[in-house]
């Protein structure tokens, strides 16, 4: 009995030790199952083509998983889209057709197996970007060929792919002149049609031409170059077969902008009274700033386009020369240019402004106070801002000592540029306008305006040897 009490207690101690082993000792787990596999696959291709976008399911344990759905998205400026839900066939294959969108951000593609919660497989995602392939960007320029000056014209930007696919976005409109080079004039947005209009208005020939900026779906293109000439609004000169060139060269003075002659008078600004001290006016001259007015005129040059020039004159003598200038615009009698004399200078020969380069040039031009050229010490008419010499190359003026600028003209008349006669409609317009040709043909380029009050007297021919020019 005493054998049997206590070997109880050893078999339940025993027990307990076991089962205290048994919970301290770790237990296996199960191996965990592999997670199902899904590919997204599409070849690039052109935007607005239909890419086919094909997709492979297969299980944990690689077996393909067939017969299930998939969602099938797309990310539209950064939301997700339903393109297609597809059904798996028995290879665990689908596929949905899915438009390359131009932006490539909006061509990232998803695809979404939800899982199968009765074996235990899990959800699976795929993700895919839809290469592109860019197309030949075409643009094209049309317009005219030539524009009348002052006159605006329209061209067209024409811009799509090679497949003639249109291209909207923004085009750089470039331009080209003489002595510029190409630069960039504006840029325009093409429409839906990949049009775009524009409207120039050049003053001189041009070469135009519109670049195109590359896209991902589109490369970037440049035009051919589109000439335009501009012609003049008004009847070039035509002179005689031997007609002798100006020996001085003068640039072109700033085209016109304003209507008609548009004459503007105004007191002498400093900046012109600068220019003015030490060439056409000094110390002695008998008018001085307050007596002298400045005229800007338009004017209608030898090659048919209009001007704008200026001449200084006598405050009294300033509205003649406006009126007959004007009238010289309204007729359409053209001036070869009309820089204020200070231009050209200083002479000691005539001690003013140099009226020999003035007249080698072919320059109109009025004040200048300065001894009458070719005859030192005599003072000119011109020293008191009443005189105005017109187109003095075709024009010459007998002087003491020859013909000045040239000898070929003088024998010559011409009926817009060159007169010999009061009969010329040139000089009459000046005679209609208050002004005396006063030496004829022998200084024919020569106007003095009547009247006035308070003039000094100019020289007299006998004191002049004849012409006070």
């Amino acid at each position: 009995m005493l054998a049997r009490a206590l070997a109880v207690p050893g078999l339940l101690l025993g027990f307990s030790l076991g089962l205290l082993l048994a919970l301290l000792v770790p237990v296996a787990a199960p191996a965990s199952a592999a997670a199902p596999t899904l590919v997204l696959t599409a070849p690039a291709g052109y935007a607005d083509q239909p890419a086919p976008t094909s997709l492979l399911l297969t299980g944990a344990d690689g077996a393909p998983v067939g017969g299930v759905s998939v969602a099938v998205e797309r990310q539209v400026g950064g939301a997700w889209r339903a393109v297609a839900t597809v059904v798996t066939d028995a290879a665990g294959r689908a596929s949905a057709s899915v438009v390359r969108a131009r932006v490539p951000a909006d061509n990232v593609v998803r695809a979404t197996w939800a899982g199968d919660p009765a074996t235990g497989q899990p959800p699976v995602v795929a993700t895919t970007t839809l290469g592109l392939v860019a197309k030949r960007g075409v643009v094209t320029l049309t317009g005219p060929r030539s524009v009348r000056d002052e006159r605006s014209v329209r061209l067209v930007v024409r811009s799509t792919a090679a497949d003639g696919t249109p291209v909207s976005g923004v085009v750089r409109v470039e331009r080209w002149a003489r002595g510029q080079g190409w630069r960039r004039h504006t840029a325009v947005r093409t429409d839906g049609r990949g049009r775009a209009t524009l409207s120039v208005r050049p003053r001189v020939d041009t070469r135009w031409r519109v670049v195109t900026t590359p896209a991902a779906w589109v490369t970037g293109a440049r035009s051919a170059v589109l000439r335009i000439d501009n012609r003049p609004p008004g009847t070039p000169v035509r002179l005689p077969k031997g007609a002798p060139a100006p020996r001085v060269e003068v640039p072109p003075q700033p085209r016109a902008t304003m209507k008609g002659a548009d004459p503007r008078i105004t007191t002498i600004p400093d900046g012109v009274w600068a220019d003015m001290v030490g060439r056409s006016w000094h110390a002695g001259c008998p008018v001085g700033r307050e007596g002298l007015r400045l005229l800007r005129i338009n004017y209608w040059g030898y090659d048919g386009y209009r001007y704008r020039g200026e001449v200084v004159g006598a405050a009294s003598a300033i509205g003649s020369m406006s009126r007959a200038l004007t009238a010289m615009y309204q007729r359409r009698f053209p001036i070869r240019s009309m820089y204020r004399v200070d231009r050209f200078g200083w002479s000691s020969r005539v001690n003013g402004a140099d009226d020999h380069r003035s007249m080698a040039a072919g320059n109109t031009s009025a004040f200048n106070c300065r001894w009458v050229v070719n005859k030192p010490g005599v003072t000119s008419p011109h020293s008191w801002g009443r005189a105005l010499d017109v187109n003095t190359w075709e024009n010459p003026y007998r002087s003491a000592t020859g013909l000045v600028p040239n000898d070929w003209w003088q024998p010559r008349t011409h009926p817009r540029v060159a007169w010999r006669s009061r009969s010329h409609p040139v000089v009459q317009l000046f005679l209609r306008a208050g002004f005396r040709w006063t030496y004829g043909s022998g200084d024919s380029q020569h106007f003095d305006a009547a009247g006035g009050h308070g003039r000094v007297r100019a020289p007299s021919p006998r004191v002049c040897g004849g012409i006070c020019h």
